[in-house]
């Protein structure tokens, strides 16, 4: 059974299939702030994060997991500061940077909300340590704006455009640009 827009929901007793697929629409609707009209709509899902005093967000797909910053890591000699060294996770070795301090903007502190978001690439597996991830956060397409904002950690270069709702801004932090750039392939001194 197809469903409407604006279809009453005693209609749809007999097809829970449907009832289902309605409530999510006006769910996705309710959250959007958009009206019963325009929710077929395609969303972005992102990973939430933090640098600083700064949001930002990357693409679900470019992050494989998110992990509490290990206890140990083996410094790495003839790295630059910003590479953390190596971790053990579970038997397998990740290198860890400290993306803050790659980004020129000071260094990780050391509260509980920090972690590591490991990237999901097979040639260049890194971990990144953020000041703090937010979880996931989904954005309407129309949400989309390509001009990428200026931010205080300069960061510019690998940003991907924005997603804004409200008065708040989300910039998409590119990991395929952050591994493509030069200057982060290269962490020897």
């Amino acid at each position: 059974m197809n469903t409407a827009a604006g279809t009453d929901l005693r209609l749809l007793k007999d097809h829970p299939f449907d009832l289902l697929l309605e409530l999510e629409r006006r769910s996705k609707a309710a959250v959007a702030g958009s009206t019963d009209d325009d929710v077929n709509v395609d969303e972005w899902v992102g990973i939430g994060f933090r640098l600083g005093d700064e949001k930002f967000i990357v693409a679900r797909d470019e992050i494989r997991e998110i992990l509490m910053a290990p206890e140990v890591m083996t410094r790495v000699p003839g790295t630059k500061s910003w590479v953390c060294g190596l971790a053990n996770v579970r038997g397998h070795l990740l290198p860890v940077v400290d993306l803050k301090a790659f980004l020129g903007a000071g260094t990780r502190g050391s509260h509980r909300e920090i972690r590591v978001l490991v990237m999901n690439n097979d040639e260049l597996p890194a971990g990144l340590i953020v000041d703090e991830v937010f979880g996931f956060r989904r954005f309407l397409d129309r949400e989309f704006s390509p001009q990428s904002p200026q931010t205080v950690i300069r960061c510019e270069r690998y940003l991907d455009g924005v997603y804004q709702r409200v008065e708040e801004g989300w910039p998409v932090f590119s990991m395929d640009r952050l591994l493509r750039s030069e200057e982060f392939q290269r962490a020897e001194e």
